[in-house]
């Protein structure tokens, strides 16, 4: 297979303006640009630019994939509404990695593909599948987080055998609604290729999702009148220049955090070795229900064909002179194929004559069809094979 390499940019809060643009044509002469989106597929070569300074200077989110296995989700938030140092608590490995730029915080999501072997990039989702993460993320969903920690888990598992290390590996906050994950969370499943019984093991403690809770006008009114006025400048100034994102999304995320949490049972914490424990118990479990499935499913079918087999021989013996006579007009043609419908015949009515206790019947019949066809050693050889008896 040859080499293929996907590259997709997208500028979501504000658009790249003309020398932006200028800036980023001047990597690829072939790339779909447009002031929000880049896109360029290489089946030779390589990218010129840099894609983690890209997003760190002009785009929100970008993908990659390459046909060996490695991908890569990046996305860049106001740290406002998301801060680095929230997020660094599901870092592990490569699957996550953290950091701050300029105001934002970054987040890339990346697998090697040492475990995954070559990625089906004919089926791959563009970043339009993964995008819906960066707004879950804004709002406070730490989902996403919660589940490239559980990636990184997965890869350990496959690379290591340290139990003491599992022992004191601890998972980090446990997210609300695991086993609710919305579309675009399902599409980071797949591309970080989650082990799907570790997670279930570890949604098992997950509390289900609250409700959405809209802010009421009146609460949000006076959230937003008593906010420091350099503040409510700052936001709109940069709203009204483009040089920042739109103020709405970043004024919700401070009324909520604002807001007193709702009062929820402590989760306890789980060791890595906890969860691995838990994952491996379910996949035995799921292999069991599995085999037994497939023994039924096999013992059903087998049935069927039993009986199926049975009226198959109901309808021979309603006329057995018919049958024998088929069998005479099938060796009458001398083909290898009628030869062997006449052999399957003959096995036909040994069934129909055993069922019926008159085998010594059947004998005589078929030592009389040998004797008439003697003198057709490929016919005989297929008597023969098939056990067709020969008085």
């Amino acid at each position: 297979m040859s080499e293929y390499q996907y590259y997709e940019f997208l500028a979501v809060d504000r658009s790249l303006d003309a020398e932006q643009l200028q800036q980023v044509r001047a990597l690829s002469t072939r790339a779909r640009i447009s002031p929000t989106r880049f896109v360029n597929e290489y089946h030779w070569g390589d990218f010129r630019g840099d894609s983690t300074k890209l997003v760190e200077q002009l785009y929100d989110a970008h993908l990659y994939y390459a046909n060996w296995g490695s991908r890569r989700l990046l996305l860049r938030l106001p740290a406002t509404v998301l801060p680095a140092k929230k997020a660094t608590a599901y870092a592990r490995n490569e699957a996550l990695t953290v950091w701050s730029r300029s105001g934002h915080t970054l987040l890339d999501f990346s697998r090697d593909g040492e475990h995954d072997g070559e990625w089906e990039f004919e089926t791959s989702a563009e970043l339009s599948s993964l995008i819906g993460l960066r707004a879950e993320l804004a709002a406070g969903d730490l989902r996403p987080l919660y589940l490239a920690w559980l990636a990184a888990l997965t890869d350990w598992e496959l690379d290591d055998d340290e139990e003491a290390e599992y022992a004191r590996e601890m998972e980090p906050p446990i997210p609300y609604g695991l086993s609710q994950l919305t579309g675009p969370q399902r599409a980071l499943v797949d591309f970080l290729k989650v082990d799907t019984d570790l997670l279930t093991a570890a949604a098992q403690v997950s509390e289900p999702r609250p409700a959405p809770d809209g802010p009421q006008r009146h609460e949000l009114t006076a959230f937003i009148a008593a906010l420091p006025v350099q503040d409510k400048d700052d936001l709109l100034l940069a709203a009204a220049l483009g040089t920042g994102p739109q103020p709405g999304p970043e004024l919700l995320n401070r009324y909520q955090a604002a807001r007193p949490a709702p009062a929820t049972p402590p989760t306890p914490r789980r060791s890595a070795a906890e969860l691995l424990d838990a994952a491996q118990l379910r996949r035995t479990e799921r292999a069991r229900r599995e085999r037994e499935a497939h023994r039924k499913a096999t013992e059903k079918r087998a049935r069927a064909a039993a009986q199926a087999y049975q009226r198959h021989l109901d309808r021979l013996a309603r006329n057995l002179d018919k049958t024998w006579q088929d069998v005479e007009n099938l060796i009458a043609q001398k083909k290898p194929t009628t030869y062997d419908a006449a052999t399957t015949l003959l096995k036909d009515l040994r069934e129909i004559y055993s069922r019926s206790g008159t085998l010594a019947d059947y004998d005589q019949r078929v030592g009389d069809l040998r004797a008439g066809h003697r003198g057709k050693p490929a016919l005989m050889r297929r008597f023969d094979t098939a056990g067709i008896p020969n008085p």
